[in-house]
C-alpha cells in the first residue's frame, strides 16, 4: 500500500506556505478596503448542489468532482467551485434580508477537481474568491474586476490581460443560441464527443472547447455581441465606461464564454502575458449570475463574482521574477552555553515571545559554535548569547546581525531591549 502523497496534490512546506500567506495577506487585505467580508463553507456539500448550480452538461460535474456516498447512503461532493456553496450559504442564512445590500463576501480554500495533473493545475487547489449578491448595478462588476486587478497589481504583477464579454440576458442568449446551432449542426460530425453533445444541450460551450479550438468553424462563430437587445447592450456599455473611469484597461473578446452554466452577462478573465508563463494563461476568471439565488431556493438576488487560483498566482509571480515581499527572518536567536544557561534561556525565549517578537532557541544541545550557525541561518536579526559569566552578572550580550553591533543587556530587559532597537530602526 502507498502513503506517498495522492496524485495532483502537493505539500506546501516551510519556505513555500510563506509565499501562499503572502498572497492571501494581500487579497484579505484588499477586499476589507473594498468593504468585502469572508465567509468559511463547508469542504463537501450535497451533490445536488452542484448538479443544479454549475450545471449537469459542464465538464466538472460530468467528469471531475469527487462524489461519495455516506453512512446514511447520501450523496456528497467535495466542493469543485467556491460560489455555488456561498450562494447556498447566502439563500440558507437569509443573507438577503440584510437591510445593506448587496452582501460582499469573500472566501478561500480547497478545492477538488479529477482532472489531468499539468503545470500549475492540481486535483487539490486553493482558490481565493469573491461574491457580490444582492445588486444588479452594473457598477458593482466594474468594481469586482477593480478589486481582482488590485489584488494582482499590488503582489507586482504588471504583465495582465483583462479580457470581458457579455453573455447577455436570457432572451440575447436564446437568440444566440439558435444561431450557434445553425453554425455548428452542419458539421457537428468533425467535433468531438463532447462538443457533439453539447450542440443540443449547452451549444456555447462548444466556444470553450480545448479539442477543438482550432477549428475553422471556431473563428467564424456568430458572435454573442451581435445578439445583445437593447437592454444587455446598455448594460455592457455601462460596464465598460466604468472601467474607462478607473483606467482600467480591458480588450473585448466575444469568444470569451465561462465554463460554468449560471453566468450571464458580463463575464470576464485574466491573462498572464509574462514570458515562458504557459500555454494556458488565464489567472482568474468571473462573471455575473443573476439567476443562481433563485435556482437555488432564494428570492430574486443578482450577484457576481471570481476565483483565482493561488497556484497560478505564485506560477505567475516567477515567471515575471517579482520579487517575494515576505520576512523569513527571525528576531531574535538565542544561543546559551552550559546548564543554567540554557534552563534560563527558556523562560527568556518566552518572554521575547510574549512582547510580539519571533524567538527560538537551540534544543539539541549543540556547542557554541553549531549554536551561532543555527542563528545564521534562521537569518536572525539579534542573536543573544548567555553563558556563565553573563549570568553570574545577570546580563545577556546581544548582537545586532544587521549592524555588527553588541550589547550587554539586563536579563530583564532583554525583550523590552529588542522592541525597542527594532521599532526605532
Amino acid at each position: 500500500m502507498s502513503v506517498n502523497i495522492p496524485r495532483g496534490t502537493q505539500d506546501i512546506l516551510p519556505g513555500q506556505s510563506e509565499k501562499w500567506q503572502y498572497i492571501e495577506s494581500i487579497a484579505k487585505d484588499v477586499c476589507r478596503r473594498y468593504h468585502y467580508k469572508e465567509i468559511r463553507t463547508p469542504i463537501f456539500e450535497h451533490t445536488e448542489l452542484f448538479k443544479r448550480s454549475v450545471g449537469d452538461t459542464t465538464d466538472i460535474v460530468q467528469k471531475e468532482m469527487y462524489t461519495f456516498e455516506d453512512r446514511g447512503e447520501r450523496s456528497l461532493t467535495l466542493r469543485p467551485e467556491g460560489t455555488a456553496a456561498v450562494v447556498r450559504s447566502f439563500v440558507e442564512n437569509k443573507m438577503f434580508g440584510i437591510p445593506d445590500q448587496p452582501v460582499k463576501l469573500f472566501y478561500t480554500g480547497p478545492m477538488f477537481r479529477y482532472e489531468r495533473p499539468q503545470a500549475g493545475r492540481y486535483r487539490q487547489f486553493v482558490q481565493f474568491g469573491v461574491e457580490a449578491i444582492g445588486s444588479e448595478d452594473p457598477a458593482i462588476d466594474a468594481e469586482v474586476m477593480a478589486l481582482v486587478m488590485a489584488i494582482y497589481k499590488e503582489a507586482g504583477l504588471k504583465k495582465l490581460k483583462l479580457v470581458i464579454n457579455s453573455l447577455g440576458d436570457a432572451e440575447s442568449r436564446t437568440a444566440h443560441r439558435e444561431a450557434l446551432v445553425a453554425h455548428f449542426k452542419p458539421r457537428i460530425d468533425e467535433f468531438c464527443s463532447d462538443c457533439q453533445s453539447r450542440l443540443t444541450q449547452n451549444p456555447l460551450r462548444i466556444l470553450d472547447c480545448k479539442k477543438d479550438r482550432g477549428h475553422e468553424l471556431m473563428a467564424t462563430a456568430p458572435s454573442i455581441l451581435d445578439y445583445l437587445n437593447e437592454e444587455s447592450k446598455a448594460y455592457f456599455e455601462k460596464v465598460t465606461s466604468y472601467l474607462d473611469a478607473m483606467s482600467i484597461e480591458y480588450v473585448i473578446d466575444p469568444t470569451l464564454v465561462r465554463g460554468l452554466d449560471y453566468y450571464n452577462h458580463t463575464a470576464f478573465e485574466i491573462m498572464s502575458e509574462a514570458e515562458g508563463f504557459g500555454a494556458i494563461t488565464t489567472l482568474c476568471g468571473g462573471g455575473r449570475y443573476n439567476g443562481l439565488v433563485q435556482q437555488l431556493g432564494g428570492p430574486e438576488s443578482p450577484g457576481i463574482g471570481f476565483a483565482f487560483s493561488i497556484e497560478r498566482f505564485i506560477a505567475a509571480m516567477e515567471a515575471e521574477q517579482v520579487e517575494w515581499q515576505v520576512d523569513e527572518g527571525l528576531d531574535c536567536f538565542i544561543v546559551a552555553i552550559g546548564d543554567a544557561a540554557k534552563d534560563r534561556s527558556v523562560s527568556l525565549v518566552h518572554d521575547v515571545r510574549a512582547a510580539g517578537l519571533s524567538a527560538d532557541r537551540d534544543y539539541q544541545d549543540r556547542k557554541m559554535k553549531a549554536q551561532l550557525k543555527a542563528s545564521d541561518r534562521q537569518k536572525a536579526r539579534f542573536t543573544a548569547i548567555l553563558g556563565e559569566d553573563e549570568l553570574a552578572e545577570n546580563r545577556i550580550t546581544v548582537k545586532d546581525m544587521s549592524g555588527g553591533t553588541q550589547e550587554q543587556v539586563p536579563l530583564n530587559e532583554l525583550a523590552a531591549y529588542l522592541k525597542t532597537t527594532m521599532e526605532a530602526n
